[in-house]
């Protein structure tokens, strides 16, 4: 019987090697120790390689490619803001616009934003028919601006007459210029848009036409207008601010001849074979594709001239201190405020009866 278990309990001891071939081959460990255990690489799971076993240059490349994502990301992220802003900007354009024919701001078979003062009794400072919605736009934006500037005018009047310091009356100025800056911000819309609005000058009062130049004033002229506001000027004043007139001068001349020899040129080009007889359908549409090319220099010319204009601006706030220019800027805009007090005045004056 011994013998029989014994046997028995030698073949159970072979079956549990077979089937545990690790346990059977471990070595039993002391009481009190532990195995030393090495550390397993970190796997990247993605590539199958650890990240030790990377190089610098795919280290390099993978932290470039992650800076590219998250600068594509937001940049993604500010054009959705600016599609949303464009769209709310839009519908109120539209709505100000709407409203604003529906209070006979806008005449009939005309497209000219009038003056509220000449609007009320019925008498049209000007326009031009078929006024296209790049236009339309444009004047209400010119409007809300000049609703902007008189404030900022009457602001900039009470600072100087209070005496404010230096600091504080240069605050002042600076938004003035900014307010300024704006403007040809808005401009530029309009030579995109409609260029010929623009330098056309229906949505200036007829007294400002008159003395317009380019879709604005001109530079030199406007200059020669201020010396009598800034006085006394220092030696050194004197030489900067006559240099500048000079240089603006110049730069106001060439554009002058440049647009001239523009409309010279397309006046032969629209010209050109239009008595012949019959008309030939291939040479028409030939010339009109000229025309089309010549007319986008224009916006050029535009650009030009309300560059000149803004840095004119800038470089007499340069020359001059900051109360000789709160002055000018008062000037500038009261000289404009009085031709368009002028034209109201001249589109409402009392008419003699026509004789029969």
């Amino acid at each position: 019987m011994e013998e029989l278990a014994g046997s028995r309990r030698q073949q159970e001891h072979l079956h549990l090697q077979h089937h545990q071939p690790f346990a059977a081959a471990a070595e039993p460990a002391a009481p009190g120790m532990i195995k030393d255990v090495k550390p397993l690489a970190k796997k990247d799971h993605r590539r199958g390689t650890s990240t030790a076993e990377r190089d610098p240059k795919t280290l390099r490349r993978l932290a470039q490619n992650r800076e590219a994502a998250r600068k594509s990301r937001l940049r993604k992220k500010a054009y959705i803001q600016q599609l949303e802003s464009s769209r709310i900007r839009l519908a109120q354009l539209e709505q100000e616009l709407h409203t604003a024919r529906a209070q006979g701001v806008f005449f009939p078979n005309s497209g000219i934003l009038a003056d509220q003062g000449v609007a009320g009794k019925g008498v049209p400072i000007g326009g031009i028919d078929g006024l296209s919605s790049e236009a339309a736009m444009f004047d209400v934006e010119y409007g809300r601006w000049q609703e902007e500037h008189y404030r900022l005018m009457y602001e900039l009047r009470a600072a100087l007459q209070q005496h404010l310091p230096e600091g504080e009356l240069q605050m002042y100025v600076e938004s003035c210029l900014a307010h300024h800056d704006e403007m040809v911000g808005i401009k530029e819309g309009a030579i995109k848009g409609d260029v010929f609005h623009l330098i056309s000058g229906v949505w200036r009062s007829p007294a400002e036409r008159c003395f317009l130049w380019l879709g604005g004033f001109r530079p030199s002229e406007v200059i020669k207008m201020l010396l009598s506001h800034v006085e006394p000027l220092t030696e050194q004043q004197i030489v900067g601010v006559y240099g500048l007139q000079q240089s603006a001068l110049e730069t106001e001349e060439a554009l002058s001849q440049g647009l001239e020899a523009l409309y010279q040129s397309l006046s032969d080009t629209v010209v050109s074979d239009a008595l012949s007889c019959p008309s030939n359908v291939s040479n028409y549409m030939g010339q009109m594709a000229v025309a089309m090319n010549k007319l986008s220099t224009l916006e050029g010319f535009v650009r030009q001239a309300e560059n000149l204009r803004q840095q004119t601006l800038h470089r007499l706030h340069q020359v001059l201190t900051t109360r000789q220019m709160a002055r000018s800027l008062l000037a500038v805009s009261d000289y404009f405020h009085r031709l368009r007090t002028l034209s109201s005045l001249w589109v409402t004056r009392p008419r003699a009866p026509q004789e029969q």
